[in-house]
């Protein structure tokens, strides 16, 4: 136990001056904690970013696919009129409806199937 006995004594002496310096030293402790959790935050913007990044292109990919197939279907439309309008006599109408015939043929690999 005369061991101990000195580092109890070391401590009294010390104790009145950890308590002064602990609200001096709240500061320091603070500016320590944002440096040392910076490259965490850091990272975590660079995360938030590509996310961000990839959110925008799958919406990009959904608009593009959303006009893609409104183009099919008002091609699809006005062929229907124009075969109609060619059945019914008028030959523009018939080189119309190949036309749009060939333009759907184009447009559709390029709209996926839809499952159901």
């Amino acid at each position: 136990m005369t061991g101990s006995a000195p580092m109890t004594s070391r401590l009294r002496l010390f104790a009145p001056f950890a308590l002064v310096a602990a609200p001096l030293l709240g500061g320091c402790m603070s500016t320590v904690a944002k440096v040392a959790t910076a490259p965490v935050r850091v990272a975590g913007k660079g995360v938030d970013m590509m996310t961000t990044s990839q959110s925008e292109a799958d919406e990009k990919r959904g608009r593009e696919l959303r006009k893609r197939e409104e183009r099919l279907g008002s091609l699809q439309r006005d062929y229907d009129r124009h075969l109609r309008e060619c059945n019914e006599g008028d030959s523009r109408s018939c080189l119309k409806a190949r036309d749009d015939y060939a333009e759907i043929q184009q447009v559709l690999p390029t709209v996926p199937v839809e499952r159901r």
